[in-house]
């Protein structure tokens, strides 16, 4: 071997060392940089004609198993979406009140029921009668604030919608740039790890707003799709997708003839192929969840109305002092049952005065199948007449319009805006037992949004945990790395100072 070729090849292997040490250097620094994945150079022997050369460290490059990535992300969309449904639930739980602590609306409806039941024992007192009118308005007023908590949040979600979508667009944007940079790079054949990890990163940003899976190509191209089968525009300007705010009402819905604003791709109504992470949650509770909460507010609402109605008590009412009609569906315009829980309140005449409860407000016809009849009982008629109140506290509060005939049963499909949803209980023929069951069944929505929450934050800590491993940085294993390139560079060091010794020699000898 000559001695230049000597020299060429501890120049090579000083080269080559002194960019591996490069990469060293970067990993430690970025050890603790999102997003960051550790990079590495794989050195290539060169030869020519059976000759050695020295050696090339190659480009950096990333050690990342894409499908745990891709996995990761998808754990990190779950956790965002029940995190939106666990926040938003959690306020109408709130305002539900604590079961058996006197705060819910079925306490309420108890506590009306325990003051009629104290005025049948002397309908003619007036304290007890006034009790009584004051248990109804609690009873009011409770529907009307967890109606109010209901229709807040289903406005909340589509407020969240829309700044999903203007997010989805500005990841979109940002992925876009950094693909056209990576597939520049790559024509120039520079290295585009560092970019690579920065796309990564924004694609685990935009999949906890809209599940996507990211095809990748040979020239650092990408594909992204979203879970409804279609491609996502990635254009570096503009809005890919659009949605409007509105302001929404107990008749809102999105579908055709209704007045809610679709998501648009390209002119496409994408809304109903939307599904998971935080978008997708907010299109879920916005369109199904909400308004079925708003729809059984509403026909607890109607139905207790109803039923002290068809005995002879207007106890409650409308805003126009109208009584719902719980035979026709809860869709009809005519059934004034769409938004009721929202202007519940106690009727004008029982208000005005309470003895009222003990004489009725109307009377009754006796139907076939409906309640028997009542006469109220007359200004001159007996103090102690009870006859009322014995109706509404067997019928109105129980399970039967009439002795031996059952209340008609409470809807549980049909319901929603649009008529399109289903309660997913059957519902109790007693009014108490329907109030508390959805106090229950919502709550225990909330309760298994925070536990799917927790469940998807505990799958992405562990596939964080093995992202980190297999392609993060471990400081002990680089410090040992830089040690051994050190090594490398004084041995390769060595063999350029000894190279050197021996040219001095040669030239000495030459003189």
């Amino acid at each position: 071997m000559s001695l230049d070729l000597a020299i060429g090849i501890a120049r090579s292997g000083l080269q080559a060392t002194q960019r591996a040490l490069a990469n060293v250097s970067q990993n430690i620094t970025n050890a603790e940089t999102a997003g960051y994945t550790r990079k590495t150079g794989a050195a290539e022997s060169r030869t020519a004609g059976g000759m050695p050369l020295g050696v090339r460290l190659g480009d950096a490059q990333r050690e990342v198993d894409q499908a745990l990535l891709n996995e990761r992300d998808s754990r990190g969309g779950e956790a965002a979406a029940a995190a939106v449904r666990e926040g938003l639930l959690s306020g109408i739980e709130a305002m539900q009140g604590t079961a058996g602590a006197g705060e819910t609306l079925g306490d309420a409806i108890s506590a009306l029921q325990a003051g009629l039941t104290s005025l049948r024992a002397a309908p003619q007192e007036g304290s007890l009668q006034r009790a009584a009118v004051n248990a109804a308005r609690e009873v009011a007023s409770r529907f009307q604030d967890i109606a109010g908590a209901v229709a807040d949040a289903r406005q909340q979600a589509h407020d969240g919608m829309v700044r999903e979508v203007a997010q989805v667009n500005a990841g979109l944007r940002e992925i876009a740039q950094l693909t056209i940079a990576i597939r520049g790079d790559r024509s120039r054949g520079l290295g585009t790890a560092d970019l690579e990890d920065q796309r990564d990163l924004a694609i685990g940003r935009l999949a906890q707003s809209l599940p996507v899976q990211p095809l990748h190509q040979a020239d650092g191209g990408l594909v992204l799709l979203a879970r409804g089968g279609f491609a996502l525009p990635l254009e570096p300007e503009g809005e890919a997708i659009t949605a409007r705010i509105a302001d929404l009402g107990p008749g809102s819905f999105h579908g055709p003839a209704g007045d809610i604003p679709p998501i648009l791709l390209g002119g496409a109504d994408i809304t109903r192929q939307l599904g998971g992470g935080r978008l997708g949650e907010y299109i879920t509770l916005r369109d199904a969840t909400l308004p079925r909460y708003q729809a059984e507010l509403d026909l607890a609402a109607a139905t207790l109305a109803t039923r002290f109605d068809q005995q002879g008590l207007r106890l409650f009412t409308g805003a126009a002092g109208e009584v719902p009609d719980t035979g026709l569906p809860y869709t009809d315009p005519a059934a004034a049952q769409l938004g009721f829980a929202r202007q519940v309140r106690v009727g004008e005449a029982v208000a005005g005065n309470p003895a009222l409860l003990r004489d009725g407000t109307h009377a009754v016809a006796d139907t076939s199948g409906g309640a028997s009849g009542f006469t109220p009982n007359p200004p001159d008629g007996p103090a102690g007449f009870a006859t009322l109140l014995d109706r509404v506290l067997t019928h109105s509060l129980g399970e039967t319009v009439r002795p031996g005939v059952p209340w008609p049963p409470i809807a549980s499909g049909g319901i929603g805006p649009d008529g399109g949803l289903a309660s997913p209980f059957i519902p109790p023929r007693g009014i108490g037992d329907y109030a508390a069951t959805i106090t229950g069944v919502q709550a225990a929505d909330r309760a298994a949004a925070t536990a799917a929450r927790e469940r998807a934050e505990g799958l992405k800590a562990g596939m964080d945990a093995r992202f980190q491993r297999e392609s993060g940085v471990d400081p002990d294993a680089e410090m040992a790395a830089l040690i051994r390139l050190q090594n490398a560079y004084a041995a390769n060091a060595r063999v350029l100072n000894t190279a050197q010794q021996m040219w001095e020699q040669l030239q000495s000898i030459g003189r």
